[in-house]
């Protein structure tokens, strides 16, 4: 059945909450590990790439080789220094004004689902209290193919009834603003202007989004 609103999609990591900073501080412990050096400016290389071509990434800058058994062993170690980080989150994590902007979507009746590519989304939204918010949550245990490919948004779309060209979503990453653009979705980035062109529409974070901008947005 076709929804009366759009339907909004939201990123996790960079957009509701800042982990990139808990994946900068377990792939610097991995990297320095192996004897490679690892800064801020290739994390940023690492931004919605997946585990296993994040690390491959890391071994090429280090010139480095490993078995397949260490590969993996590696890959596991990376999660468990992650989750960690992730266990001690709680409400405190919740980027300025993401909560009181879910909570404006839910009085106005608009479907919301989650898109991101991180396996332990859900483990996230449970340690800041934000699952019920979510009509739908799509995480990296439902998609394969990575960002820009739109699967993610697309899955989450049929998940909530809603037509693609009727889905507002909210990315931090080029990679994302592009799969929301693959989808036919209106794209709303949430970050640089410079790195996000591509985006219909860009803010810096949700402190520049109008309650009036996004319930006009939310009209079909």
């Amino acid at each position: 059945m076709k929804t009366k609103t759009k339907a909004f999609i939201f990123d996790l990591d960079g957009v509701i909450v800042d982990t990139a900073k808990f994946h900068f501080q377990a792939w610097k412990r991995l990297a320095n590990g192996l004897g490679i050096d690892f800064d801020h400016e290739q994390n940023e290389q690492l931004k919605g790439v997946s585990r296993v071509n994040s690390l491959k990434k890391i071994l090429e800058w280090g010139n480095t080789s490993v078995s397949e058994e260490e590969f993996i062993q590696l890959m596991d170690k990376k999660n468990e220094d992650y989750l960690t980080y992730v266990d001690a989150m709680d409400e405190s994590e919740i980027l300025p004004q993401v909560k009181e902007k879910l909570q404006l979507l839910k009085d106005n009746n608009i479907p919301i689902a989650l898109g991101s590519a991180s396996k332990n989304a859900r483990r996230i939204l449970d340690k800041i209290n934000l699952t019920p918010f979510f009509d739908e949550i799509v995480d990296g245990t439902n998609v394969t193919k990575a960002k820009p490919d739109p699967e993610v948004f697309l899955v989450g779309a049929e998940k909530l009834g809603a037509d693609p060209k009727d889905c507002v979503v909210f990315e931090d990453s080029i990679a994302g603003i592009q799969a929301a653009n693959n989808a036919q979705m209106t794209s709303i980035g949430i970050g640089e202007q410079a790195v996000l062109h591509e985006a219909d529409h860009t803010f810096q974070d949700f402190t520049e989004i109008s309650d009036e901008f996004l319930i006009k947005l939310a009209r079909i």
